[in-house]
């Protein structure tokens, strides 16, 4: 009979480890804003199931750079306002974008606060991290981000932006690095546009 009364407290220690709880969105936000620099190397899946690889490098608040590996080598920066993609295989002017429009300025304002109202639609857990799913309250329409952190210790793993069409692209990201420091021109858009014109 105690083996019968037993078993389920037995099966749901067993189970337990496998059913971790969401991380509060008050620690990811904390998380966040305590990101002072951080570069990884990333794959991503491109909207057209395509992927593509390089490293990226993250300079809250405001600064993003991307740089794809051959054959792409593609450079994006985000710095200054804006979000510019630099043609690898060309010298032509970046296109360039307000950072304001893009779902990415949810991680690169100054202060992040999850907890805002209507900015989370999502938050929850899947296969063992913590997924938040956040958008411009007052711009749904330029798009999502969801966002996934392991936890012990929290860290940012990978993203999915949802833009306004609907198109989705993954980063996975590698082992992360923080607490480097970088070059004032290393965000520069103005300082990669003079050297892809040379």
């Amino acid at each position: 009979m105690k083996r019968i009364l037993l078993a389920p407290v037995l099966l749901a220690l067993m189970v337990a480890p496998a059913l971790a709880e969401k991380l509060p969105l008050s620690a990811l936000s904390s998380y966040i804003n305590g990101l002072g620099s951080v570069e990884a190397p990333f794959t991503q899946v491109n909207p057209d199931g395509t992927t593509s690889a390089g490293k990226l490098w993250l300079k809250r608040p405001h600064r993003m750079r991307f740089e794809y590996a051959p054959p792409d080598k593609t450079l994006v920066l985000a710095a200054a306002g804006s979000v510019a993609i630099f043609d690898g295989k060309s010298n032509s002017s970046a296109e360039q974008y307000p950072i304001s429009k893009t779902p990415l300025s949810l991680i690169l304002t100054p202060k992040v606060d999850l907890s805002r109202q209507r900015m989370v639609v999502d938050h929850g857990e899947a296969e063992g991290m913590t997924y938040v799913t956040a958008q411009d309250p007052k711009n749904p329409e330029y798009g999502q981000i969801t966002l996934f952190f392991s936890s012990n210790p929290i860290a940012l793993r990978q993203w999915i932006v949802t833009d306004g069409t609907g198109a989705r692209t993954t980063v996975k990201l590698g082992a992360l690095e923080t607490g480097k420091t970088y070059p004032m021109n290393f965000f520069s858009i103005e300082a990669a546009q003079r050297k892809n014109n040379r």
